[in-house]
């Protein structure tokens, strides 16, 4: 929904005045927000209906007739499921929060049964040889394992359709004719799938040079071997708002030290840590990029994401970090594959 901070209202706000930006809005919802925009309740038109009956003015607040108990979504809630709950509860709209209350955005039922075609490109890296997972990637290229019943590379592309994204480019070298024979041109599914054929391993960044033309808007760059649930309507949208030059995802990896840790001042020892655990933000394997970018990647060479970061920071460029808390696994070796198959049912049906 566009303009949802518009439906916003405080807690002192009257009925009255709450009405009108329900009205006005074509929402049929006003949301009850504190200073620092935690939601307090909603008020709907059958909310002031009622109040209306039970002898409240117009003039009371806002706060003595709204719901302080709304259905909500979280931020990181499947898209699916949200639907699911809008349908099961006949909602039109529901508020998404942050774990600490505030208000993000709203939903429509609208907005998520009719997703809008993006122009955006996608390009997902499957040139991968897939070394750590032999001998599974003797003979198949580690996009087309098959996890939950199907290749991992088609999972990623639905994924991304979800949201509306329709042009990918896939870039592949180890067995190439396997992954384009399988996935065509895409219009199986829908979509509009072109190739970017590496001679020789570029790296995570090096293969957009090979890239037919410069993209005419932001484009989505993603290893081809991650199983994730990210949403990337919002992560397309964080890009878009920091007005960032490239936005890494990225998320928490926890190591725990198998020691005690010692703190000292000197030569004297002032404390003992028992076996701490240390937390890091960590590269997840996707991005987002504005075309300028593209400029700073070496033609046909090797060239990795991290690099390019790199020198748009010493180019003085805009860069951000977009931290992924849904779903995200990285299918680097054995056991992540084990682990996908035994989660994939319970995440992504």
């Amino acid at each position: 929904m566009k303009d949802w901070k518009k439906i916003l209202v405080s807690p002192d706000t009257t009925i009255r005045e709450a009405l009108q930006i329900i009205d006005s809005s074509a929402m049929q919802i006003a949301l009850v927000v504190d200073d620092k925009e935690r939601l307090l309740g909603t008020v709907t038109d059958g909310d002031i209906r009622r109040g209306i009956l039970k002898g409240i003015s117009l003039e009371d607040l806002v706060q003595r007739i709204m719901n302080a108990h709304p259905t909500v979504a979280k931020s990181y809630e499947r898209r699916d499921i949200v639907l699911a709950v809008m349908k099961l509860k006949r909602l039109n709209h529901i508020p998404v929060i942050e774990d600490d209350g505030r208000v993000i955005k709203v939903e429509t039922l609208q907005d998520l049964i009719s997703v809008d075609e993006k122009e955006n490109w996608v390009v997902l890296m499957a040139g991968g040889l897939g070394s750590r997972l032999r001998p599974l990637t003797d003979e198949c290229p580690k996009p087309l394992l098959r996890v939950g019943g199907k290749p991992v590379l088609e999972t990623i592309l639905e994924n991304f359709m979800e949201y509306g994204f329709r042009k990918f480019f896939v870039s592949v070298n180890y067995r190439a004719e396997m992954i384009k024979e399988y996935f065509g041109d895409g219009s199986r599914w829908g979509a509009e799938i072109q190739y970017i054929h590496e001679n020789k391993p570029l790296g995570t960044a090096g293969a957009l040079s090979l890239l037919p033309q410069k993209p005419a808007k932001p484009i989505l760059v993603m290893n081809g071997d991650l199983l994730t649930k990210v949403n990337f309507q919002q992560l397309l949208d964080f890009h878009l708002e920091h007005q960032a030059q490239a936005t890494m995802c990225v998320r928490e990896y926890t190591y725990q030290i198998p020691y005690g840790v010692v703190k000292m001042d000197k030569h004297v020892l002032t404390a003992i840590e028992e076996k701490p655990t240390e937390r890091f933000l960590v590269n997840a394997g996707i991005y987002v990029l504005e075309p300028t970018a593209l400029d700073y990647i070496p033609a046909d060479e090797y060239f990795d994401m991290p690099n390019l970061f790199k020198t748009i920071i010493k180019q003085n460029g805009e860069t951000t970090v977009f931290p992924i808390r849904e779903y995200w696994l990285d299918i680097g070796q054995m056991s992540d594959f084990e682990r996908a198959n035994g989660e994939f049912c319970e995440v992504f049906t």
